[in-house]
């Protein structure tokens, strides 16, 4: 894709007696102006995650709910493989 002017896109698609669509400016600067205000909050959220502090207890609790969260998963799998009909079996058997 080659980075070309809206000017020459336009130009491309339409041609020289299209008219140019009614609004066209103010709708690429009102687009610009959210992208611009989009980019900023995240950064700002971004920034606002990095600078918080977390404690030790809410941390372990994190890790607490992760590894309980992975031992379901590992219930759930054996349970869907024994409903399957498959067995567990050492991989050096």
């Amino acid at each position: 894709m080659y980075n070309d002017s809206i000017e020459t896109l336009l130009l491309r698609h339409y041609g020289t007696t299209a008219p140019l669509p009614s609004g066209l400016e103010q709708q690429i600067v009102a687009s610009v102006r959210h992208e611009a205000a989009q980019m900023r909050a995240q950064e700002h959220i971004a920034t606002r995650i990095r600078e918080r502090r977390i404690s030790r207890r809410r941390v372990i609790r994190l890790v607490a709910i992760g590894s309980a969260g992975l031992g379901l998963l590992s219930v759930g799998v054996e349970s869907l493989q024994t409903l399957l009909g498959q067995e567990n079996r050492p991989a050096y058997s």
